[in-house]
């Protein structure tokens, strides 16, 4: 069932960026929500590494397109008869489901347990910036690696990949837990942007790790959480990890160009936990604790408002269209962007 035609970004197959028919400005059914499902109208989306990755992986022709987009916000325009979170008129952000039609269309269904009130303090942009790397921040730290909100002053963690959209937010939400943080950065703007978000200290991800915190005076690190190229890094972590210490990683081994197997071995000696993160394991499986999606982003949400945490926005484009879509994904692709970009208002 539809009611009525709206814009969205898709492709039928995977093209070059260069090629205007890799992202297409095109005109789709507007859905109806059904069950537990909001009708969101689209403010606005950020892009993530995610989308690059699927995007990728959309090597085939397809009838109807493929649309993208995990990060969204916008206005509750009608909810499904399940509903009892949200009303018409809320405002909301969520990242979705990767199971589903994404949310670079104007018009978005998103199941309620999947998504949280607005920060009040926010502009929509500012907002979209935040579900899907705070939610994997939020879901890596608390939930995955276990670590509490408070009684951490002597506890460190390193974060590979500080200033990055995930890095951005886990290195705030790791000082407010009272942790040291020492995140990686190559570049000297990088370097700026990781302290600005609350780093202690910097160390660079293409050189060894353990004579560079030596030199700052920390032997080993209780907590590393690996944004990147787990495979590259396995052997500095584990140098540089405590024993009995615990990691997090959210990028899976590339099977292309690894033997697809990870020398678990290095961790034995140490007793090390090693754990995966994946923000959409929830939605995915629909699992029976997917609520707590709601309540973490709706805690993020206070938390910005208190100004404990700040938006991770770097660069907007305006409107939402397949030429700036293009773009944003050109920009995230070198691998060098810092923070988030965010598309607002078809």
């Amino acid at each position: 069932m539809t009611h009525g035609k709206m814009k969205a970004i898709g492709a039928y197959r995977y093209l070059p960026l260069s090629n205007p028919e890799s992202l297409m400005d095109l005109q789709l059914d507007k859905p109806l929500p059904t069950g537990s499902d909001l009708l969101v109208k689209v403010k606005a989306i950020s892009v993530n590494p995610a989308d690059l990755g699927i995007r990728e992986n959309h090597n085939y022709e397809a009838e109807s397109p493929k649309i993208l987009g995990w990060d969204a916000a916008g206005i509750v325009e009608q909810v499904g008869p399940d509903c009892r979170l949200f009303k018409p008129g809320d405002k909301i952000y969520y990242a979705g489901s990767v199971a589903r039609s994404g949310s670079n269309s104007e018009f978005h269904l998103v199941d309620e347990r999947i998504a949280g009130k607005m920060p009040k303090s926010l502009d929509f942009a500012e907002a979209a910036a935040l579900p899907l790397t705070s939610i994997t921040a939020w879901e890596s730290l608390f939930d995955r690696l276990g670590i509490s909100l408070g009684a951490n002053e002597n506890k460190s963690i390193l974060i590979i990949g500080a200033a990055g959209g995930v890095g951005s937010i886990a290195t705030q939400l790791a000082k407010l837990a009272g942790l040291t943080v020492i995140g990686t950065a190559s570049r000297p703007e990088s370097i700026e942007w990781a302290k600005s978000q609350g780093a202690d200290f910097t160390i660079n991800h293409n050189r060894p790790f353990q004579s560079q915190l030596k030199e700052l005076g920390i032997d080993t690190v209780d907590y590393i959480f690996c944004l990147n190229e787990t495979e590259q890094h396995l052997a500095n972590m584990a140098e540089v990890i405590t024993p009995q210490g615990k990691i997090c990683a959210i990028v899976p081994t590339d099977k292309t160009t690894w033997s697809g197997s990870l020398k678990m071995d290095l961790l034995f000696a140490k007793s090390v936990t090693f754990v995966w993160e994946f923000m959409f394991t929830r939605s995915l499986f629909h699992t029976e604790d997917r609520i707590k999606q709601h309540e973490l982003l709706n805690s993020l949400a206070d938390l910005i408002d208190d100004g404990k945490l700040k938006t991770t926005l770097t660069e907007r484009l305006e409107p939402i269209n397949a030429a700036n879509l293009r773009l944003a994904h050109d920009k995230l692709a070198t691998g060098r962007f810092i923070g988030k970009i965010v598309l607002e208002n078809f």
